[in-house]
């Protein structure tokens, strides 16, 4: 058996260079015995018969000739470090054991192989000289110690077959198998760092069936010889059907071995990560395909590229690396395209050894690996992105996204688990921050200087903080900070004296001068101070004590306020409101409508009707939505108290069709009943129920709810519109953007807030945001009704400036549900006889 090299210099015709010195070494040795065998073997007395009809250098070339035919008939498999071949030299050796002087065989095993294994290299390997006298000098000592066996137990030269010859021949014949298996696995081991054991039993598996085949011909052969070698005749069409069968045997071995390592290796695939999928590969890819070099290059989703390589040592490597290169392949090398549909992955690429170039089953095998492996590696890429979406979530739903901070929900996960960990009579410390005059720095400077504002405030904050502190933005231009590490001395006046320099600290450091959007200015905050035990309250509470106190330093002129407990009767008020207004919602008489009618500036015929809430309390008395809406909004009874107003409008707006009054009737929206995706559902609902046409419903948003980027309420306003519910934006001019907003929902209506109407007489730039509207909407196609109209000069500019509509104390007080409808007929009737009516009855 000889194995074959690795990858060899080709400029090297000798194949010195690149091969390891104790190979060298070895070869050396093996030679000079070779060498040395064939010298004493010559020179030993050589007992011919007298009447031998060959004569001695007959029988040396016929060794010659049967030693080298034993090796051009050779099988090979590939191994761990290259193409291991198997020959019929055994049944050559019984045969020159019986034709030829013992003696002679080691040099004529010298020659014959040499010429052989010359042949086969100019014809297919191309193994460099070296190689070549290796394996004849190896095949040559290995034949010196098999003859040394047989001739110590018999004399086969001439002599007939006995059983005990037989035994001679035979422990000659393994002698000759294990030597050569021995030689051949130390040369894999010296030159490829491998230990020789799995190469050898490798070797010794797939050449069991032929030995004993090769000991057996061997046997027949001398048999035939001593009966008649006419006999010999017949043996080659049987050497041809042993070959056939010895080359299917060693393919289906090869092939179940590959088949089970090719489901190890895909199997090995099945990793979660990038690196896992890419060394498995290599590592497969290597032990599958017997190869020198493996390279997965792997194309990253931001367009980067990385190499793992690995080659027959087991060392692997990797790198940053450019796409690759598309240049031409040699023979020894398949390179494999990965990608997933059109998705491109990376790429594959194998060298073979250069003694065992790919056989077509290997290109298919390597196809096949390159699938798996292009699949697994567009899974672990899935993985990762779905491990950094996860990350980024999770991220995102405890921070907020603006500053880093902890956001409102952390802050009270936080703070809760924080106030838990202390002992029950440990103070605490909240304070909550807002900034003065955010809202103005947002409409004079814009939305990014306020952006600007609030990451310069956390990061002020950030370096104030202390260990244990938890420091959170809760929305808008509010923080909040809980402090923990509050001394504990026997004054119980100490911890709210220790907060309040802190807050007065911090207001401080805030107010340094900085620049923002390119313009000088202070932070200015209010802060609100509440101490308690840690046990007493959560921070539910502790927040909500904090915000009466930092709207008691907004209300005193200050910037820090301490909780007063005296003061935080509003609260309890409140909750007592909410259970009221939970049965004015169960009766017809409490919550009631006050219409106030928009009227046409050019015709005075009614363009719309808006509804106002009003509540008759029994003990309150009559309480304006000022007094109660914000509870409401903040309450769960939101849903209930929205669909009592729709229901008490619409039924309005039915009674006036009943009354050949096609006038629509519009109802304030709270951004709360926009996060419930059942809300148009209902809608339609209580248009069906009243017949009202939906065109005669105008829904009246702020700008704020549409600048919303939550995905509910985009699709809650999308199903409104289309099913024909009309939207209108109130108070136009005053939110975050007044003109942004346009591109993202469509509105039939902009309503101008009463703040420019009532100013624009006096101010250029109010008028100029009422000129800036009307022409805006006229522009879209929308109607503008502007809002708070309480003079005729206010009318008369209005006009002037294109305005349609408008409504106001001018024109008509919001007045009860059974009046209106007279009024709007008299306004209809009014307009078709071109009667203008300029104000209300008593109106200013």
């Amino acid at each position: 058996m000889t194995s074959g090299p690795a990858d060899d210099d080709p400029f090297d015709r000798l194949g010195v260079r690149g091969t390891p010195g104790r190979l060298l070494v070895l070869t050396a040795a093996v030679t000079l015995t070779a060498l040395a065998a064939a010298a004493v073997g010559l020179t030993l007395p050589v007992r011919l018969p007298a009447e031998d009809p060959l004569g001695g250098p007959a029988r040396f070339g016929i060794a010659v000739a049967v030693l080298a035919l034993a090796q051009l008939a050779r099988l090979r498999f590939r191994s761990a470090a290259g193409m291991v071949s198997i020959t019929w030299g055994e049944a050559a050796l019984i045969v020159c054991l019986y034709l030829t002087p013992a003696g002679w065989l080691p040099s004529a095993t010298l020659l014959g192989t040499g010429l052989a294994w010359t042949m086969l290299s100019l014809h297919n390997d191309r193994r460099p000289a070296l190689e070549i006298v290796r394996i004849a000098a190896s095949l040559a000592a290995a034949s010196a110690l098999a003859v040394s066996v047989t001739t110590a137990l018999g004399r086969p030269l001439l002599s007939p077959p006995t059983p005990m010859l037989a035994l001679a021949v035979i422990a000659g014949s393994v002698t000759y198998l294990l030597v050569t298996a021995w030689l051949g696995g130390v040369t894999l081991g010296l030159r490829h760092g491998l230990p020789i054991g799995p190469p050898l039993l490798a070797a010794l598996r797939g050449k069991l069936l032929m030995f004993v085949g090769n000991v057996a011909v061997g046997l027949v052969v001398v048999a035939l010889l001593e009966i008649d070698p006419r006999w010999l005749l017949l043996l080659p069409p049987l050497l041809w059907l042993l070959q056939q069968t010895y080359r299917y045997r060693l393919r289906s071995d090869q092939e179940r071995r590959t088949w089970r390592a090719f489901a190890e290796a895909t199997a090995a695939l099945n990793q979660l990560d990038e690196r896992g999928v890419a060394s498995a590969a290599v590592t497969g890819a290597l032990t599958l395909f017997n190869a020198e070099l493996v390279d997965v290059d792997v194309a990253r989703a931001d367009g980067r590229w990385h190499r793992y390589r690995g080659d027959a040592s087991g060392q692997l490597v990797d790198r940053e690396t450019g796409p690759p290169a598309q240049s031409e392949l040699d023979e020894h090398e398949l390179s494999r395209a990965l990608s997933v549909g059109a998705a491109p992955v990376g790429r594959l690429r194998v060298r073979f050894p250069r003694s065992a170039p790919p056989s077509a089953r290997e290109r298919d095998a390597v196809a096949a690996f390159g699938d798996a492996l292009a699949a697994a590696l567009h899974d672990a890429a899935t993985h990762h992105e779905l491990r950094l979406v996860t990350a980024r979530s999770s991220y995102e739903a405890v921070h907020d996204p603006l500053t880093g901070l902890a956001n409102r929900a952390a802050m009270l996960s936080k703070g809760d688990q924080s106030l838990r960990q202390l002992s029950h009579d440990h103070p605490v410390a909240l304070l909550l921050l807002d900034i003065n005059q955010f809202k103005e720095v947002n409409d004079t400077l814009g939305h990014a200087a306020g952006d600007q504002l609030l990451r310069l405030t956390a990061n002020r904050l950030n370096a104030l903080v202390r260990a244990g502190d938890l420091l959170g933005r809760l929305g808008g231009d509010e923080f909040a900070l809980l402090l923990t590490a509050v001394p504990v001395l026997g004054d119980r006046a100490a911890p709210m004296a220790h907060a309040l320099r802190q807050a007065r600290e911090i207001a401080e450091r805030l107010a340094a001068p900085t620049e923002v959007a390119g313009v000088r200015m202070s932070i200015e905050v209010s802060v609100g101070v509440v101490v308690a035990a840690a046990g007493t309250a959560d921070l539910t509470e502790l927040l909500r004590r904090a915000d009466i106190a930092m709207y008691q330093a907004k209300e005193g002129g200050g910037n820090v306020a301490a909780y007063d407990a005296a003061r935080d009767a509003a609260s309890t008020d409140q909750l007592a409101l909410l259970a009221e207004l939970r049965e004015a919602l169960k009766v017809d008489d409490q919550l009631v409508l006050a219409l106030q009618p928009a009227v046409d500036l050019a015709t005075g015929a009614p363009t719309g009707v808006e509804a106002l809430i009003r509540w008759q309390h029994p003990r309150r008395g009559w309480l304006n939505p000022a007094d109660f809406i914000r509870p409401v909004e903040n309450s769960e009874q939101l849903g209930t108290f929205t669909r009592y107003v729709l229901d008490k409008a619409l039924g309005v707006a039915a009674s006036w069709a009943r009354e050949g009054l096609d006038v629509p009737i519009s109802v304030n929206l709270s951004a709360r009943s926009l996060l419930d995706p059942r809300l148009p559902v209902e809608i339609a609902d209580a248009l069906r129920r009243h017949q009202v046409p939906p065109h005669r419903l105008v829904l009246e948003i702020t700008e704020t709810v549409v600048m919303s980027e939550l995905e509910v309420i985009d699709e809650v306003l999308a199903t409104l519109r289309s099913m024909g519910v009309q939207l209108a934006v109130d108070d136009f001019g005053t939110g975050f953007s007044s003109l942004t907003f346009l591109t993202r929902i469509a509105v039939d209506e902009l309503k101008v807030d009463r703040s420019f109407v009532i100013r624009m007489a006096d101010s250029p730039e109010a008028a100029a945001i009422v000129r800036t509207t009307v022409g805006l909407a006229h522009e879209l196609g929308l109607r503008v009704v502007a809002e708070g109209v309480e003079t005729a000069e206010q009318r008369m500019a209005l006009a002037e400036l294109g305005c349609t509509s408008a409504q106001g104390y001018h024109f008509f007080k919001p007045m009860p549900a059974d009046k209106i409808g007279a009024v709007l007929g008299s306004l209809r009737d009014s307009a078709e006889s071109n009667v203008f009516r300029l104000r209300a009855d008593g109106a200013s």
